[in-house]
């Protein structure tokens, strides 16, 4: 299955993009900042904002077409804006039988094209994907409740960013071994031995993407472009709840394969209404031989359990954590924490949950503070931080699902511990059916069972627990248990002290987290940057997998060799 010759369509995309396509390679070698997508709206052009309001508002009330793809049955629609505004997409339903044959009928031609030229392809749909970056930011922002910055730059360059970093992988691995290499043996006076072996990349098959409800495209993209440079078609099954912008993504991909001549079911949408199975339809069967997943941890576990023809990459949940023993910095330490919390209602899955704090306090630049006092400052600091409705609305998005919203009952009415903080309705003038709630913080003990209960199982949304621990050693220990035993995607640790950062450092290493140290500035905790920081680890139980490293895309593929004599 050697590399085919370009056609002349893919050849001028290879030379089109080999610039970025070297500058990304450099950058996941480099580790520095760097990004080709801009991450500000005004970059885009004076009129990119309308033009992607317009654009987004354009597909409302109607069926998203895509054509060429197997269709059949009802539409399927039911997506809702947690802005409350009205949405009426509705999707091409397909039979499964269907979609995996076009799927596979189109496998052939792009395993043979070869990793340059599927990066190349790769590299034109992110370009495009950025083009549209505001109606991107307007279908992410409707679907997921993010505030429309966030929306911008999370479910746009940002997300494209990760979808560029897989492709580097992809190609970086792809291209570690020669296409072709002499081998010559000697055999003292008799002649030596002489072959030529050729080492051939030979995709998995069929790659199945389950994508979520709160980052359909952050959290989609990597795993579609890790399938999709290595040579294997792509069934997008998105999240009932946020459909539209994948489905976004597989029209710009779809377009795009077809332009430089591959056959556009190479990436196929499977859309189903809330409550459908076809995902576990779709997981098992003999076709599909990688899967990636990102949700919740009940249906990770399945995948992970019954998936068996397959390779799954799952990303679930964990219980996030921040140590606090000490600091030089003590109200740049609560307004990063503030931030952290209230970033996106707490709905991502890198927010801090449980902050353990020593009940005999901490050690501050404005001296000791009781545990009492950190949390009713924590709390302080969230409320300024939120005191302003619209400043609130744009850091807090809208919630995303009815579950997230029954937390945040739960724990206002004491379900959870005490509320030392108790959330509070936020009004928007832009969006008066928004559903927005600031976070709450709830006091608990880690010396008692139900506060340990409580505190232990995962809380998504904006719900976060002041542990009162015995000591800062006690801390540590319970940071490396939960990540053990729960999983962690992220944990955070405020200290002064060599010993104690020593001893976190450790527990982290152990636990297979990956920890940021007193941040106080302009870096949080929830946040990972691209071609910079690892987006979990894959060693803890929180995901079995990491955005981005060599082994998330080494896997998709193998090498078979093919050898002669010369």
């Amino acid at each position: 299955m050697a590399a085919a010759t370009p056609t002349p369509p893919v050849a001028e995309l290879i030379e089109r993009h080999q610039e970025t396509l070297d500058r990304a390679l450099a950058a996941i070698g480099s580790r520095d900042y760097w990004s080709p997508y801009p991450e500000f709206p005004k970059a885009y052009g004076e009129s990119g904002p309308a033009d992607g309001k317009a654009a987004f508002e354009a597909r409302l009330g109607r069926l998203f077409e895509i054509a060429g793809q197997p269709a059949g049955g009802d539409p399927v629609s039911g997506e809702a804006s947690p802005y409350g505004i009205e949405l009426g997409v509705s999707y091409p339903h397909a039979d499964p039988d269907a979609l995996i044959a076009a799927l596979e009928a189109a496998r052939p031609g792009w395993a043979a094209a070869g990793p340059a030229a599927r990066a190349a392809v790769c590299l034109e749909i992110l370009a495009r994907i950025n083009a549209r970056s505001h109606e991107f930011a307007h279908a992410v922002m409707h679907t997921t409740g993010q505030a429309y910055g966030m929306a911008f730059q999370a479910g746009g360059p940002h997300a494209q960013d990760r979808g560029l970093e897989a492709v580097a992988y992809a190609y970086a691995e792809q291209t570690r071994l020669p296409q072709s290499a002499p081998w010559t043996k000697p055999q003292g006076k008799r002649d030596p031995l002489t072959m030529v072996k050729e080492f051939t990349v030979v995709p998995r098959g069929l790659a199945l993407l389950i994508g979520c409800n709160t980052f359909p495209t952050w959290n989609g993209y990597p795993g579609l472009f890790a399938s999709l440079a290595t040579g294997n078609p792509v069934l997008v099954k998105p999240h009932p709840r946020a459909v539209l912008p994948l489905a976004m993504t597989v029209e710009v991909a779809r377009e795009v394969l077809a332009e430089a001549g591959f056959d556009p079911n190479l990436v196929c949408l499977a859309a189903e209404h809330e409550g459908g199975t076809i995902a576990k339809t779709l997981a098992v069967r003999p076709e599909v031989k990688l899967i990636d997943y990102t949700g919740s941890t009940a249906f990770g576990d399945w995948l992970e359990d019954n998936a068996r023809q397959a390779l799954v990459y799952t990303e679930k949940a964990g219980l996030n954590t921040v140590v606090i023993d000490s600091t030089d910095n003590y109200r740049g330490m609560l307004g990063n924490l503030a931030f952290a919390l209230s970033l996106y209602s707490g709905q991502m899955c890198t927010t801090p949950q449980n902050l353990l704090i020593p009940r005999t306090g901490i050690r501050t630049d404005e001296g000791s503070k009781s545990y009492d006092e950190v949390v009713a400052d924590l709390a302080a600091a969230v409320q300024g931080l939120l005191r302003d409705d619209a400043k609130a609305a744009a850091i807090l998005g809208a919630v995303v699902n009815p579950g997230v919203l029954a937390r945040t009952v739960a724990a206002a009415g004491g379900e959870y511990g005490e509320p030392a903080l108790a959330p509070r309705v936020v009004e928007s003038a832009e969006f008066p059916g928004a559903t927005i709630r600031t976070p709450a913080l709830i006091t608990v003990d880690a010396d008692k069972p139900d506060d340990r209960a409580a505190f232990l199982g995962e809380c998504f949304g904006p719900v976060a627990f002041a542990v009162a621990v015995d000591s800062t050693e006690a801390a540590v220990e319970l940071l490396r248990r939960t990540v053990k035993e729960h999983g962690a995607m992220t944990a955070g640790a405020y200290t002064v002290s060599e010993e104690v950062e020593a001893a976190l450092v450790d527990a982290c290493l152990d636990a297979g987290v990956s920890l940021s140290l007193n941040l106080t500035g302009g870096v949080f905790v929830n946040q990972t940057a691209a071609f910079s920081d690892l987006h979990g680890t894959g060693a803890n139980p929180a995901a079995n997998a990491a955005y981005c490293d060599g082994a998330f895309v080494a896997n998709r593929f193998r090498t078979v060799e093919i050898r002669r004599h010369v």
